[in-house]
């Protein structure tokens, strides 16, 4: 896709004179040469370790008990030794997709291993202090050899932890292990950053999503939803407006913090929705949800299609939703639209000159 419009992009730049067509042959040449970020060779070797990995823990497990002890300790460090061995080999000879799945195989016996030891020697264990050494180990292993794909199993990990933890505590705050998915979150953005897996951060960030709705949950009040619309937008706010000192700390982390930022502003808003159906306050949410999604478009909208799609989504959704609640009266639900028509009409203009003001000071600090 993206392939394409470059193509497209240099073609009119050849014709406007802006290039000539041997650079724009070596842009494209260099572009080519890039490694692709998808590779169906790696999808299949992650499939294959995952597969060998449930086979051999089946097979083990299916003769556990023919196995004397001290061997069946011995050939499970052997294999989790054996694959990380394997994998560091294929890493330092560059070929990724081998050593990808040799060291999904290595940190997935690990945890097998785990799980088969403790009931071979009946060790009392909780399965939330499992659960958070395997992250743990998946995270050691994933920064040492900076592998992506060991990043994407941390990030699973950690959603693992976090479907455990609520299934086991009934949905309960219980203790300091409520603590541990947005700290397992952080850890795996600061991976992605090091490691550079950039796909896997969608783990993390719907990971904190996940749990600041489960907060709500717990306390279902107005003041709990006022302040998940307000720090949503407060954070989308400060990774978006240009010149914020976030915006330059998120700026190669590309669209995901500006969409899922303003995606909690949205939660936010539908909670307040479900909070407030009648009254003055009714109309002043919907005026400022509106407000909300026009200020993402004008902010995002040219570079961020996530947030513009978004922020559309909700615009037409809240017109529909207004108009269906107050459709009783034909001259009121027509005069609301006509103060948010021309409300939007003002954002409109101001944008408008923003923009131009914008690309007036561009070209005269190119001149």
């Amino acid at each position: 896709m993206y392939r394409g419009r470059l193509q497209r992009d240099l073609s009119l730049w050849v014709e406007k004179g802006f290039i000539e067509p041997p650079q724009a042959s070596a842009i494209m040449a260099e572009y080519d040469s890039r490694p692709t970020s998808f590779s169906l060779g790696r999808v299949l070797s992650i499939l294959a370790a995952l597969l060998v990995a449930a086979a051999i823990l089946l097979l083990v497990a299916s003769n556990w008990e023919l196995i004397p002890r001290p061997l069946r300790v011995g050939a499970l460090l052997a294999l989790i030794w054996a694959f990380y061995l394997g994998g560091a080999f294929y890493t330092v000879r560059g070929q990724t997709s081998l050593a990808a799945g040799l060291l999904l195989l290595g940190t997935m016996s690990f945890g097998g291993a785990m799980s088969l030891v403790g009931q071979m020697y009946h060790i009392s264990g909780d399965e939330l202090a499992m659960m958070l050494t395997w992250f743990l180990i998946a995270c050691l292993a994933a920064a040492l050899f900076r592998s992506g794909s060991l990043v994407a199993l941390a990030g699973f990990l950690s959603w693992a932890y976090f479907s455990l933890y609520l299934e086991q505590n009934d949905v309960h705050w219980i203790g300091w292990s409520p603590w541990a998915p947005p700290l397992m979150a952080a850890v795996v953005i600061a991976l992605v950053r090091y490691v550079g897996a950039n796909r896997a951060r969608h783990l993390a960030y719907l990971l904190l999503i996940a749990w600041l709705t489960w907060l709500y949950s717990l306390n279902q009040q107005l003041s709990t939803a006022v302040l998940f619309a307000a720090g949503g937008m407060i954070a989308f706010l400060a990774v978006s407006i240009p010149g914020s000192p976030l915006q330059r700390l998120t700026r190669d982390a590309g669209a995901a913090p500006a969409f899922y930022t303003f995606l909690v502003a949205v939660i936010g808003f539908f909670m307040l929705h479900v909070e407030i159906e009648t009254g003055p306050r009714f109309v002043v949410l919907g005026v400022v949800t509106l407000a909300a999604s026009v200020a993402a478009i004008g902010l995002c909208g040219r570079d961020n299609g996530a947030v513009r799609y978004l922020a559309y989504a909700v615009f037409a959704s809240e017109i529909l939703y207004l108009a269906s609640q107050t459709i009783g009266s034909i001259i009121g639900t027509s005069g609301f639209f006509l103060i948010c028509g021309l409300l939007v009409a003002v954002v409109a203009w101001l944008v408008i000159r923003l923009e131009r003001r914008f690309g007036d000071r561009n070209q005269e600090a190119r001149s």
